[in-house]
């Protein structure tokens, strides 16, 4: 008898780790990008994630929409460099990581737990938005994670990562938190498509001059960092945290330098001119 639920257990937890397939998987390497729980053991230090929620799936009464265990977003907590973190990974082999009802309140628990330690949340964001299948109530997920990004704004350090093509609620979130990192030709947000710019402005606009890493790094001020691939765009991430405290109550790093402190940098000039 244990057994048996044992081995239902396993497999389903086989199953909940394949995403949406190796045909999804193999589609997504094609593209040159990582697969979500790539990313995370890229980010995160070696056998530190611990998952949550693992094996949640959408309650949609659409019969064509497929469960996946997950729900398109993998969530959890793990360390950086030894700092303890909370994250949160859409996953686009899962239906596009389309977020619905149940995937919201997966991020939303994890943001309110990572407000509860003190500890900071990293996005990492690769999704087609709202997933129109569960129409309001993939909404009032969105509505929730906005939420609780107000809630955590001056509390905890939020930072989000766009390494894929980002629309709808997916875009509003990461320009709530305090630090958005794009991967060059690979990250992009906009909150409607080329097409439908085209169709409502009569402009025709490629995706990257909507929303590329260029576009929201030199125009719109929506991205603060440009990461060159996924590999930069993890190290800039555990660089930033290595500046910051883990929480309001604590103070910042400090270390001790040995620069002279009458020393003249005339470089200065070309950045602050």
């Amino acid at each position: 008898m244990h057994e048996e639920k044992l081995k239902q257990f396993y497999e389903r937890e086989s199953s909940a780790e394949a995403g949406g397939g190796e045909d999804k998987i193999e589609s997504q390497h094609s593209k040159g990008k990582l697969t979500a729980r790539e990313r995370i053991n890229l980010l995160l230090d070696p056998n530190t994630f611990i998952e949550l929620d693992k094996f949640v799936t959408h309650r949609s009464d659409d019969s064509e929409l497929k469960r996946f265990y997950g729900d398109g977003i993998i969530t959890g907590f793990g360390s950086i460099n030894g700092k303890q973190i909370f994250v949160y990974v859409y996953d686009f082999t899962v239906l596009g990581g389309s977020l619905g009802e149940m995937a919201g309140k997966k991020v939303s628990k994890v943001m309110r737990h990572a407000m509860k330690v003190g500890c900071p949340v990293i996005g990492i964001l690769d999704s087609g938005g709202a997933r129109i299948q569960e129409g309001v109530s993939s909404l009032d997920g969105y509505g929730d994670i906005f939420l609780q990004n107000s809630l955590a704004s001056g509390v905890i350090p939020q930072i989000t990562a766009s390494i894929g093509p980002c629309a709808g609620g997916a875009v509003y979130s990461p320009a709530m938190t305090d630090f958005v990192i794009m991967v060059e030709n690979v990250g992009q947000m906009f909150v409607t498509g080329p097409e439908v710019v085209k169709q409502v402005l009569s402009q025709e606009v490629t995706f990257e001059e909507l929303g590329g890493a260029k576009t929201h790094a030199t125009k719109s001020g929506v991205a603060h960092f440009v990461a060159k691939d996924e590999i930069d765009c993890m190290d800039k991430i555990k660089t930033l945290l290595s500046y910051l405290p883990q929480n309001n109550k604590e103070e910042p790093l400090r270390l001790d330098i040995d620069d002279d402190i009458n020393r003249l940098d005339q470089n200065i000039i070309n950045i602050l001119p």
